[in-house]
């Protein structure tokens, strides 16, 4: 539910990092009701395709767990294609602010567990994974394992969607699911996009709708970049 909420208005957002202390980096990032435990891991090996190429890697995996709805998720159903789909989604948008150069030959295991699901999990997934990233290459380069730190930009996602003929940001499931349009928004910190994935669930949308959406997307991110900036504290 919207409880309130401007149509410009992002949910509350919480983020607590090194929430696990078994890798280096460790987020819960919430958004409303939508919490996702993101983790990240540090690989010295390389994909075996990747090896003698002096660059790294960065892959992620995505899971609702059970108990994250109200009817319970499967663990069979993790390894589904929607949820191959979103962990595709979750490690491009993090490759796209990483020079894989300035690793080194090492891998970057992302992890993003939802243990709450409101809508917008993979949208919070990428947000929050991006903070765990950072500090798991902090870590590495504080040990030596990366010589420098490879990651170029900030990178965060946010929903947006026409419901009722409004255009609304950050939909909880309850909008969601009633949407006539839905759009899934990844941009870096600069404000180039990432990715945008869009459906008309009924009637078609105009360019100037696609437009207000846009630019909501745009602007709730540029509040989710503070939101980043703020937990690493600069």
């Amino acid at each position: 539910m919207r409880e309130g909420r401007r149509p410009d208005e992002l949910r509350p957002v919480r983020v607590t990092r090194g929430y696990t202390e078994m890798t280096p980096g460790s987020v819960l990032f919430e958004m409303g009701r939508t919490r996702v435990l993101c983790t990240a891991s540090v690989d010295d090996q390389v994909p075996r395709w990747m090896r003698d190429t002096g660059k790294g890697w960065v892959t992620a995996e995505y899971a609702m767990l059970p108990g994250s709805s109200p009817e319970r998720v499967s663990r069979r159903s993790i390894e589904g294609g929607r949820t191959k789909e979103i962990q595709r989604l979750v490690g491009r948008a993090l490759r796209a602010v990483v020079d894989l150069e300035a690793m080194g030959e090492v891998t970057v295991r992302v992890d993003c567990d939802v243990l709450q699901a409101d809508g917008g999990t993979r949208t919070a997934a990428i947000t929050g994974a991006w903070i765990a990233l950072h500090d798991a290459f902090t870590d590495a380069v504080e040990r030596g394992i990366v010589g420098s730190h490879p990651i170029t930009d900030h990178c965060a996602a946010v929903s947006v969607g026409i419901v009722g003929g409004e255009a609304l940001l950050d939909l909880p499931y309850e909008e969601d699911a009633g949407a006539d349009v839905d759009f899934n928004v990844v941009m870096t910190g600069s404000g180039d996009f990432v990715e945008v994935q869009g459906t008309a669930e009924g009637a078609p949308f105009d360019r100037a709708q696609l437009d207000r959406l846009l630019d909501l997307a745009g602007a709730g991110i540029e509040r989710l970049v503070e939101v980043q900036r703020e937990a690493l504290g600069s």
